[in-house]
């Protein structure tokens, strides 16, 4: 029987399966949550369970879809935590994830990376924009999913209310007090009072105040026109204008000004897609989608999704919309909106139908007790949906709805029938990249007149002076890179800077190995070189071991980019477009052979490094140089070390001495020292980003 590495056999499996029945038997009917673990005890999915016992036989019976039984064939052990309640749950589920990240769960990367405008908690607060949302009691706003908006938010405020600038007080007054942008508090001193107030108001602003902030600046401004202070007068109509400028740039939807995050999100192919609309202020700012493959299921990944999203975050909005779920299935696509959220007629379709929301659910028309009428009629899935929005209102401490019918359920249709709808147009550029890989391997077949190319492999050599020579090769078939077939070469009988030779060694490597192993024969073999590489590898071919294979050449120009792509011998020019997809294709392959030959001659020269100077002392061997390095952790600390400190290794101070004597002492013939050779190499890597120092 064959066995793969890191899979169990079919005997392991049925033991592993018999172990699981039995401690299946033992678990609480309990709501809490489960922890799943491979083979070397890594956990690899985190899930939570109103019932343990029913979820983890789940796992273990009946049919799966391709995406779990991928998970089930991995598990061969469980643990689980029994909570109080479903709210514990779903916390302790979140937390889990982020002490764990699960290679099979649902894991945030980079939602969180939405700048915020915040009002620092300091003696003299500042305003200033961030990324980071700490629980430091400053006040936090947004977030702003464009960036530009935030920002031009901030420039806005800076302008109506100055406050101070400077991280640290200066010693005197700077050009913002001049400009009557800071309030100067290194200089004088600001009362408390004014502190508040300007704090107050930026918070209103904030919070959707901005039209009674115009008010109120233009009443000022026709008193300073009145008393002739046209100079104050045109200062204030300068901020009524930048006013305008900033908040016409928002998409006004509602008649309230409630800030909330709308969620949606689709499934297809075992990937999900999550779309939050984001109203701010009463206005739809942004919308932000999110695709990852899931392996659980689809509404419990959902969720967690939105667990991780708003942990440790304490800018919340007012209220969290989402889609409901029912008999695990999609949530029902709204076909109209689906039609017209094609192309540029989205963010259309989504301000009409929040404008035509906003009217019913105002702080006036929508009171609290009638909030949501179709919740109390949920005729499928009544407890879990209870469940999910109690818990999440418990833990978030904000309104959650999972409307059912009306304008609410409207926006959330929206938000899932764009995450389809981006769910869609991935799948389609990968579909579109796939046939124009078919189709560029196709055509450079037929510029190189040997039909379609189904496999290439690829050359490179990598050495700085002739050190630590290595070479690389990677495969592309049908286009795409077939990593499994990589191959890494210690070039063994060169000597000295010599690359052709190089070429001709691993070249000749690579296909005695091929032809003793009947391995597959590549249609094109890829130097990266000019003509000296390609002759090299075409005499070996040829002439040692009688293969007629195509070869051809990759030459680069002075900035280290793909030029010419040559073939024959003696080699010719191939004229293909260079904004073709043949000649994109071929960029990739150079790239990506550079790439790994490069990764791999740092490997080798790093550990060599290292390596050469312990070994060239007398008295120590492999075993003594690894427990100094274990002991001491660097080359630096060995030689930074005193005689007294070799004693614990079992060293005695003659030997201790001739360690530090070679390692800060050396005379003429000893090897370079570690520091000189590494800002050698490093000044080498700083010329060879793109490059390889021998072509």
């Amino acid at each position: 029987m064959t066995e793969y590495a890191g899979e169990p056999d079919r005997q392991d499996r049925k033991k592993i399966l018999e172990a699981i029945k039995n401690k299946l038997s033992l678990v609480p009917e309990q709501p809490g949550c489960y922890l799943m673990k491979n083979r070397e005890g890594t956990i690899i999915y985190v899930g939570k369970a109103k019932v343990l016992r029913n979820r983890l036989r789940s796992y273990f019976t009946g049919s799966h879809t391709i995406k779990t039984q991928l998970l089930v064939n991995d598990i061969v052990d469980f643990e689980y935590i029994v909570t109080a309640n479903n709210m514990e749950a779903l916390i302790l589920e979140c937390n889990l994830i982020k002490k764990y990240y699960p290679r099979y769960n649902v894991l945030l990367k980079d939602d969180k990376s939405f700048p915020y405008i915040k009002i620092t908690n300091e003696k003299h607060p500042r305003l200033e924009v961030t990324r980071r949302v700490l629980k430091d009691k400053a006040k936090y706003f947004g977030p702003y999913p464009n960036p530009y908006a935030a920002g031009a938010t901030k420039k806005l405020l800076d302008r109506l209310y100055p406050l101070r600038k400077c991280k640290t007080l200066p010693d005197r007054v700077c050009l913002y007090y001049h400009l009557g942008q800071c309030i100067a508090p290194c200089e004088y001193e600001v009362e408390q009072e004014t502190y508040d107030k300007m704090v107050h108001e930026i918070s209103r602003f904030l919070s959707g105040g901005h039209n009674e902030i115009k008010q109120e600046l233009t009443r000022k401004m026709h008193e300073a026109a009145e008393e002739l202070n046209f100079e104050r007068a045109k200062e204030l109509r300068d901020q009524i204008q930048h006013i305008d400028t900033v908040m016409e740039k928002q998409k006004i939807t509602t008649t309230d000004t409630v800030d909330r995050d709308v969620f949606g999100f689709a499934v297809d192919k075992g990937w999900m897609c999550v779309q939050i609309l984001y109203m701010r202020q009463g206005k739809l700012i942004e919308r932000h989608a999110s695709s990852f493959p899931y392996y659980g299921e689809a509404y419990d990944d959902f969720l967690t999704f939105v667990t991780q999203y708003y942990s440790e975050n304490p800018a919340l909005p007012k209220e969290v919309f989402l889609p409901a779920w029912t008999d695990g299935q999609q949530p029902e696509p709204n076909l109209e909106a689906a039609a017209a959220v094609e192309g540029p007629a989205m963010e259309d379709r989504a301000a009409q139908m929040v404008a035509e929301a906003g009217t019913a659910y105002s702080a006036d028309s929508d009171p609290e007790p009638a909030d949501d009428p179709a919740e109390a009629d949920d005729p499928a899935g009544s407890g879990s949906k209870t469940d999910v929005k109690e818990a999440l209102e418990s833990w978030l401490k904000v309104k959650v709805h999972i409307p059912r019918r009306g304008l609410k359920k409207n926006m959330v249709d929206m938000a899932c029938d764009n995450a389809r709808v981006s769910l869609e147009e991935k799948f389609r550029l990968i579909e579109r990249d796939a046939d124009r890989t078919v189709k560029a391997v196709e055509n450079l077949g037929q510029w190189l007149g040997i039909g379609t190319v189904h496999r290439i492999e690829a050359f490179d050599n990598s050495n700085i002076q002739g050190s630590d020579p290595v070479s690389a090769m990677v495969v592309f078939t049908n286009g795409k890179p077939d990593r499994k077939e990589y191959r890494k070469y210690k070039i063994r009988t060169v000597q000295g800077p010599d690359d052709y030779e190089t070429m001709r060694e691993v070249v000749r490597r690579r296909y005695e190995r091929v032809l003793k192993e009947g391995l597959q024969m590549p249609d094109l073999i890829v130097i990266d070189g000019g003509r000296g590489h390609m002759s090299a590898a075409i005499d070996v071919l040829e002439n040692e071991l009688g293969l007629y294979i195509p070869v051809c050449g990759l030459v680069k120009d002075a900035k280290h980019k793909t030029a010419q792509l040559l073939i024959g011998d003696p080699a010719e020019v191939v004229p293909v477009p260079r904004d073709s997809q043949e000649f994109y294709l071929l960029q990739r392959i150079q790239d990506e052979v550079h790439r790994f030959a490069i990764t791999f001659h740092r490997e080798t020269r790093a550990k060599s490094m290292t390596v050469s100077q312990l070994d060239a002392i007398p008295g120590i061997g492999e075993k003594r140089r690894k427990a100094l390095l274990k002991h001491f952790g660097s080359l630096k600390k060995i030689k930074e070390a005193e005689v007294a400190d070799f004693k614990p290794l079992g060293i005695g101070e003659k030997l201790a001495g001739q360690i530090l004597s070679a390692l800060n002492g050396r005379n003429p013939d000893s090897p370079p020292e570690a520091g000189e050779l590494q800002e050698e190499m490093q000044q080498a890597d700083a010329d060879e980003t793109g490059r390889e120092a021998m072509q």
